[in-house]
């Protein structure tokens, strides 16, 4: 996404905020955000208006710690936030004639020989954004009746922004393995036969916490790639969810590898009804450094998923399924699940990766220590 909307404010100036605290409500392509702050202080300045649709990127509000600073003018604002006014106001810049528009509208209107000054702008302050110049690429082709997409729309759209920048800028690379689900499944059934039913876990939690310490184990698939390859701290699990209306959500299971079965399976109960209403925080669409997808209620037997920027990637798993299976020279039926691992050629290989799902295997064949 390029831009949103703000739809309330929840602080007023003057209000003092902590790390964690949801501030505000956006409106984007996938329904409206919960934004979260992620300093500690006092909120000065309120810098967006409510209704006001703004690029992705734009400050929302000025903080300062302290209780006792109070800032009310520019000139006495500390000089750090002074130069990040600065900066947000260069990026949009000017063109001759007065007009004000952002980078890639620019470069559209260049492209496709639009004569830029003649557009008025949507923007802040009356900048001329991406939208702009594709309403009038749009009204140069014919004249299209303008409507408010529908939230799967939006959903849909966001999606493929997302897999085209993949498939654009990352190099994949495929690999799967069969998975011996018998010791899984039955350290599930004696666990659960301790659990009420509203306690009982799913054979998704043991999937998601085996992933994540796998991760824990081949840590440079848990990052990503920005003139090298960087890795990241935490291991939060993005758990692909799909949408009656159509389209996926993606939010986070956050440091997943440090929570029991019991709370993995929490997180999951909370995060898939709020994901499927489009009411989740900004950290949980955020904040993600692997992705899980699971076709296994659907029957598919193998998924091939697509690497979801900027992360370096993704695990598909399919259907647990009664399969023949060979072991020590002697032939069995056992419920078998196909893994299959998607990820960035720039930051790793093909034996990194089989080291991964090797982890995975490793750690599914023996549950009680998960």
């Amino acid at each position: 996404m390029e831009a949103g909307t703000l739809v309330e404010w929840l602080v007023k100036p003057g209000s003092n905020v902590k790390r964690g605290d949801i501030i505000a409500v956006v409106d984007t392509q996938k329904g409206l955000i919960d934004i979260e702050v992620f300093d500690e202080g006092i909120i000065n300045d309120l810098v967006v208006k409510e209704n006001q649709k703004v690029p992705v990127g734009t400050v929302m509000a000025l903080i300062t710690g302290g209780k006792e600073i109070v800032v009310k003018k520019e000139d006495e604002l500390p000089k750090k936030i002074i130069e990040e006014k600065k900066v947000e106001k260069m990026r949009v810049t000017e063109m001759p004639h007065g007009v004000k528009a952002s980078p890639l509208a620019k470069r559209m209107a260049a492209d496709n020989g639009i004569d830029i000054t003649t557009i008025k702008g949507s923007g802040e302050d009356g900048a001329i954004i991406k939208e702009d110049i594709e309403r009038a690429i749009a009204g140069r082709i014919a004249p299209v009746e303008e409507r408010k997409l529908t939230a799967g729309e939006n959903i849909r759209m966001a999606i493929a922004a997302a897999m085209s920048k993949s498939n654009r800028e990352i190099p994949h690379y495929y690999l799967e393995t069969k998975v011996d689900m018998s010791k899984a499944l039955s350290w599930l059934t004696e666990a659960n036969r301790q659990r009420t039913v509203k306690q009982r876990l799913l054979p998704v939690v043991l999937l998601v916490k085996a992933v994540a310490r796998a991760l824990a184990e081949v840590p440079d698939l848990n990052g990503y790639w920005e003139n090298g390859l960087k890795r990241k701290g935490e291991i939060n699990i993005g758990f692909v969810i799909s949408l009656r209306a159509g389209g996926i959500m993606i939010p986070a299971i956050l440091n997943a590898d440090k929570r029991t079965m019991d709370e993995l399976m929490t997180s999951l109960n909370d995060i898939i009804p709020r994901a499927k209403a489009m009411k989740l925080r900004s950290s949980e669409l955020s904040e993600s450094t692997f992705t899980i997808t699971s076709l296994g209620e659907g029957n598919v037997e193998t998924v091939y998923g697509i690497v979801y920027p900027p992360q370096l990637g993704l695990v598909g798993l399919g259907s647990i399924k009664e399969q023949p299976w060979a072991e020590n020279g002697m032939l069995d039926v056992r419920p078998v699940m196909n893994i299959t691992l998607s990820a960035d050629h720039r930051a790793t290989d093909g034996a990194t990766g089989s080291r991964f799902l090797m982890a995975i295997n490793d750690h599914l064949q023996n549950p009680e220590q998960l």
